[in-house]
């Protein structure tokens, strides 16, 4: 990699297809999605509203990491899975791993491999993941070290390299340091390769909520739990979202609007089952 190496992303969700293409289709991207090995799938986004790319129009370009960072805390926020977004510059390279509501990790290294970020990173990393203590960390911990024969590309392959011991397996073409172009056309070869699009807020209602109740979390789509969530959603998701319109982070205001979605579509989807015919109360 170096000042003219091209600028892309990945988006690496540890879920199946079917359970990341409700959440991807709210983020109103284009993007491929496709398995990647048991348990992982990736989203190869086909835009790149980013420094090195052309934003759309009235839309202010933003460097890589940032968004691709938002849109990784966006997709975990609303999800149970981690979201783990990997992404490339001509001056540098990193990741950012988001969880649920704790604060999103990453790590950072400049175009020749010199690591830029703390070592403390990686062990959290590991530790979200499920991974190795012992082995696994070492491996990590490998990569914070100076290497001169290792560029930030390398750094990346390496990375990927330990989460293969936990079903990671990106398909062929899907390289890090590769241009956004490639990645797409890559993604795109493979049968089971789909692309996401935003459909309109109806369609994505009905979607989610047909991918909600068929999941384990289907019992709390009812009665006095899933008004209780619901409203926990509401009343955290305006001061989440209040707070990234301070900071200017479109990825926190995100997360904080689907939050509120999120719990108003809880108490409208439970007070419209109440309401059904033959439907009886609610159990707890």
């Amino acid at each position: 990699m170096d000042a003219t190496s091209p600028v892309g992303a990945l988006l690496l969700c540890r879920a199946e297809p079917d359970t990341v293409r409700p959440v991807a289709q709210l983020l109103r991207e284009r993007m491929v999605l496709t398995p990647a090995g048991e348990g992982w799938s990736v989203l190869v986004p086909e835009g790149t509203p980013w420094h090195g790319g052309q934003p759309e129009p009235g839309e202010a370009a933003e460097p890589v990491d940032r968004v691709v960072g938002g849109w990784a805390t966006a997709l975990a926020v609303g999800s149970t899975w981690p979201v783990l977004a990997l992404w490339w510059d001509g001056d540098r390279a990193g990741y950012t791993l988001a969880a649920g509501f704790r604060r999103p990790v990453g790590y950072v290294w400049l175009a020749d491999g010199t690591p830029a970020g703390e070592d403390e990173a990686m062990r959290t990393f590991a530790e979200r993941l499920g991974l190795d203590p012992v082995l696994d960390v070492q491996a990590l911990e490998a990569l914070t070290r100076p290497d001169p024969e290792t560029d930030a590309r390398a750094r990346l392959r390496g990375l990927l390299a330990v989460l293969t011991r936990i079903g990671l397996e990106l398909p062929p073409g899907l390289d890090p340091g590769e241009p956004s172009g490639r990645l797409t056309a890559g993604a795109d070869v493979w049968p089971e390769a789909e692309r996401i699009a935003w459909s309109g807020w109806r369609d994505a209602v009905k979607v989610e909520l047909e991918a909600v109740e068929s999941s384990r979390l289907g019992p709390w789509m009812r009665g006095p739990r899933a008004r209780a969530l619901a409203g926990a959603q509401l009343a955290a998701g305006l001061p989440i979202a209040l707070w990234g319109a301070g900071r200017r982070s479109g990825g926190w205001v995100f997360a904080g609007a689907l939050l509120m979605v999120h719990g108003a579509l809880g108490l409208a989807y439970d007070r419209i089952r109440d309401d059904e015919p033959g439907e009886g109360p609610a159990g707890p």
